[in-house]
């Protein structure tokens, strides 16, 4: 297997962060053919999704959160900024895992996909994020 750790500047807002270029940097140098990219968020309060970016998805998904979790004193889980507890409850709508095919050293992804770090903790502007190539 074959692994590597990046870093994540998230700018202490609410972001939906584009990882595609990163996931195809790292097979490049990981010298992928056919397998799976794992990727990894380590933290309680981010997570991963594959959607389009760039037409508005991105944006619709932070507001449907939002709204699914607001950021008042409802949570029980009550350090850090006001609602910060909602953030501990996302990774369980939005995990902290993809897996992804790998074929001929490319992402399989559909023409507008893209693998994205999903992260609503304004406390916490930076992350890491571990890809892992399992060759198949």
């Amino acid at each position: 297997m074959h692994t590597t750790e990046i870093e994540v500047r998230t700018g202490g807002r609410e972001v939906v962060h584009d990882l595609t270029g990163d996931a195809r940097e790292f097979l490049a140098g990981a010298g992928a053919a056919d397998g799976l990219l794992h990727v990894w968020v380590p933290h309680a309060t981010a997570g991963l999704a594959v959607l389009e970016t760039g037409a508005g998805s991105d944006e619709d998904l932070l507001r449907q959160l939002r709204e699914l979790l607001p950021g008042d004193d409802r949570w029980r889980h009550r350090h850090g900024s006001p609602g910060h507890g909602r953030d501990h409850v996302l990774p369980a709508l939005v995990p902290p895992y993809a897996t992804v095919p790998v074929l001929g050293g490319e992402l399989a992804l559909g023409t507008w996909q893209s693998i994205c770090l999903v992260d609503t903790n304004v406390d916490n502007p930076v992350r890491r994020v571990r890809f892992s190539f399992l060759a198949g």
